[in-house]
């Protein structure tokens, strides 16, 4: 019942408010894009859905959606890829991160000879988060254009 409650109530934020499909979608692209780096998520997406004036629950339901399970599943492919566009070696960057974490400690992350390290994880996870929130965005667009359309031809059989 009370998943019935909460799926009614996100559809109602999502397809039956009087924003533009544009900022629905766009929200959802930076609730993707706060959910998939790691220390963000639901916090840091309201705060860029106001930041961009798009829509605030849309923001909050892309981030939930991927926040923390999509960062375990996109953690090797984000070593890689920072570490390519910084030309490093993903291996040892990997191996460095797993005695970093070993031993974790939270001044080690302020030291110079961490920032080798997270650096190319981080940028990997931003071009990650990028690209899959620009997928929501053009997935969700889709998605509320079709439900609309649907939507309105229902209303027009309605009245003859």
């Amino acid at each position: 019942m009370k998943i019935q409650l909460i799926w009614h109530l996100i559809y109602n934020k999502l397809f039956r408010t009087n924003d533009s499909p544009q900022k629905i979608a766009i929200g959802v692209g930076l609730g993707i894009f706060s959910g998939i780096i790691p220390g963000t998520g639901p916090i840091f997406s309201l705060f860029l859905a106001f930041i961009f004036r798009v829509n605030r629950a849309a923001a909050v339901l892309g981030s939930l959606l991927t926040n923390t399970w999509l960062s375990f599943l996109t953690f090797f492919l984000a070593i890689k890829i920072g570490s390519a566009i910084l030309r490093l070696s993903w291996q040892t960057v990997y191996s460095e991160l797993k005695g970093l974490t070993g031993n974790f400690s939270f001044i080690d992350i302020l030291r110079s000879s961490t920032q080798h390290i997270l650096l190319p994880l981080f940028l990997g996870y931003c071009i990650i988060a990028l690209f899959l929130g620009i997928i929501g965005y053009l997935g969700s667009l889709t998605i509320i254009y079709s439900v609309r359309s649907n939507q309105q031809t229902k209303k027009e059989k309605k009245c003859p």
